[in-house]
């Protein structure tokens, strides 16, 4: 990528998203037929292309893949192989997915100009947020980043998160000054590998600036909110911290002592005054707005799987901050940008900039339906698949991506819809990650619809109820299965054989107790009874009416046994049902009446 584009602030930018949008088709060529000029000698192409640097050669020969048809030449590079297995450029790290939808973290290779596309996207964010507000240059952005430990591949290749080789590069460690991206937070509390000693210093740092904060905000939802729980915990160690102006002592890694120890240098009473009596209140609706007064927006990924923070989000900012998804990234590629960043987050649409990678797109369905039949191991005609400029507005698509690092026509695993156009660019709605997320009786649901289905039990209770997490049970009375059946019945009568021991065990032991006091002397020999020892038949008393009790108990575990067995158990919301009906009967639009009629049943 252009160095100079890395530059880019303000209308430069707003211009180059202008040129990138009119003529997406044209960018898109360019930028295959760089890089199969680039990697067209790989061992990986090779095999397909024998060379050639054909666009449609590529086309009609290169398969369509998933993670494990790359993963053996991954593990080869990881293993110390040379690069050229996938890529003309050196692999300079192996970023690690979050492994959150498909379950094991995947490695994913990364070259050195990977960063300057990074970055590139990060630029535009500003300038287009200034469109819609205006003077955010007159103060701090308070965004709370956080970095995770890194491991080593067997050659020795760095193997993080993509956010984590970022935040470490020089790229965010030494930008320039903008005043746009002025934040709250030390870069020396960002890279802390301690999460509490580097959310504690954060925040710290977001209450000592409070009254020049303009916008909130993490990379996803879910880690605001746990800032703001942990906040929540902490808040009255922090305020001693700024009355007396030195640091808790929990915190002893060195660089972030050393620059909170700047921050907080002298005693600041009435500004740990401030803050106690706002953190104190009975209630901590709207917490944001009132800690940091002048904040205009919250900024987090609240699209898929991140949409069920946003009830929380609303209730502590009481619903006054909008709610900004500025970009569309993964670890295999950053993709495009909110171009109208205060829309609804339901209605958020990225635009997806054509020189970041080139696309292609597996049809899911069209005029608003969805379907799901092409399994993820079901080998994909390569003629099924659709160009940037060829989608069409109202139908589904999976991702497809070809990158400069060694990724060709990899299935990101991403399904998308098409909701309009930026010029000749066309704007997509996040859907869900096609990898199962919920998986009952080997019955698959997808993340949009265990949301929506927990967002309609919401409904149902009444608009004060705020969901803030979920469990899913399956309902073994619609199994057409008798193995689980099976297996319950022999959990639970384990149990109740246990109890039944217990139960026993108690009126014997008491029996010999009672043989041990009262003696045969011809066994023990003659024993003296202490002088506070009952009388003989008391003790039988009590050896039959704990008998009676404990054998009471055990039929009734017993009982509980055979109940069980039966399958008399009753799930509280079968999400199960839910989706199996939506997706087989009647599509995505049909979800919200299907879990309303499925709960009725219940």
């Amino acid at each position: 990528m252009d160095g100079k584009k890395l530059e880019y602030k303000g209308e430069e930018a707003l211009k180059e998203i202008e040129n990138l949008t009119v003529n997406p088709a044209e960018v898109q060529e360019s930028i295959l037929k760089d890089i199969l000029t680039r990697n067209s000698e790989t061992e990986y192409l090779s095999k397909y292309l024998k060379g050639s640097k054909d666009v449609t050669e590529f086309k009609r020969h290169v398969p369509v893949i998933t993670y494990k048809d790359i993963y053996p030449y991954i593990r080869r590079i990881a293993n110390g192989e040379d690069s050229s297995l996938i890529t003309g450029h050196p692999i300079v790290e192996m970023l690690c997915s979050s492994g959150t939808s498909g379950g094991e973290p995947k490695l994913m290779p990364s070259i050195a100009e990977d960063l300057d596309r990074r970055t590139f996207l990060y630029n535009l964010i500003m300038p287009i947020m200034n469109q819609y507000i205006s003077g955010l240059d007159e103060g701090k952005a308070m965004q709370l980043y956080f970095v995770k430990a890194e491991m080593s591949t067997p050659c020795g290749l760095p193997a993080r998160t993509v956010l984590t080789s970022y935040y470490k590069s020089k790229h965010f460690k030494c930008r320039t000054h903008d005043p746009f991206n002025d934040y709250t937070s030390p870069n020396q509390a960002i890279l802390c590998n301690d999460s509490y000693q580097s959310m504690y210093c954060q925040l710290v740092s977001g209450l000592v600036h409070r009254q020049q904060v303009l916008r909130l905000g993490a990379v996803f939802a879910s880690a605001l909110l746990r800032s703001i729980s942990f906040l929540e915990r902490n808040w009255a160690k922090m305020c001693n911290d700024i009355r007396a102006g030195q640091l808790d002592s929990k915190i002893t890694d060195p660089e972030c002592r050393s620059c909170m120890s700047i921050m907080i240098s002298s005693p600041d009473p009435s500004l740990a005054d401030e803050i106690e009596e706002i953190c104190s209140r009975s209630s901590w609706r709207g917490i944001l707005c009132h800690l940091w007064p002048k904040a205009k927006y919250i900024e987090a990924v609240v699209t898929g799987s991140m949409g069920q923070y946003i009830p929380s989000l609303e209730y502590y900012s009481d619903g006054k901050l909008p709610l900004v998804s500025p970009m569309y990234a993964s670890s295999e590629c950053y993709f495009g940008v909110n171009l109208k960043p205060l829309c609804d987050p339901a209605d958020v649409a990225f635009t997806l900039m054509p020189n970041m990678c080139y696309y292609e797109f597996l049809p899911l369905g069209e005029n608003g339906t969805l379907l799901m039949q092409l399994d993820e191991e079901e080998e994909v005609p390569n003629d099924r698949l659709v160009d940037l400029v060829h989608v069409k507005v109202g139908s589904y698509y999976e991702l497809v991506v070809t990158t400069y690092a060694g990724l060709h026509r990899y299935r990101i695993g991403d399904v998308l819809q098409v909701t309009g156009f930026h010029n000749r660019a066309p704007q997509f709605r996040f859907i869900c990650r096609r990898n199962v997320v919920l998986s009952i009786d080997n019955d698959n649901t997808n993340e949009e619809d265990l949301h929506k289905s927990i967002t309609v039990a919401k409904n149902r209770d009444g608009p004060d109820v705020t969901p803030m997490d979920a469990v899913a049970a399956d309902d073994k009375t619609k199994s057409s299965s008798s193995r689980p059946r099976r297996d319950k019945r022999m959990a639970t009568a384990k149990r109740g054989l246990r109890s039944l021991a217990v139960a026993v065990s108690i009126p014997l032991s008491m029996t010999f107790f009672d043989i041990y006091f009262s003696g045969s002397s011809e066994i023990y020999g003659a024993r003296a009874k202490p002088f506070w020892f009952p009388p003989l038949w008391i003790l039988n008393l009590s050896y039959l009416g704990s008998s009676f009790l404990m054998g009471l108990a055990a039929w009734l575990v017993w009982a509980e046994v055979v109940r069980n067995s039966n399958g008399t158990t009753i799930s509280v919301l079968n999400l199960n049902h839910i989706s199996r009906r939506c997706f087989k009967e009647n599509g995505i639009k049909e979800l919200h009446a299907s879990a309303e009629q499925t709960m009725q049943s219940l």
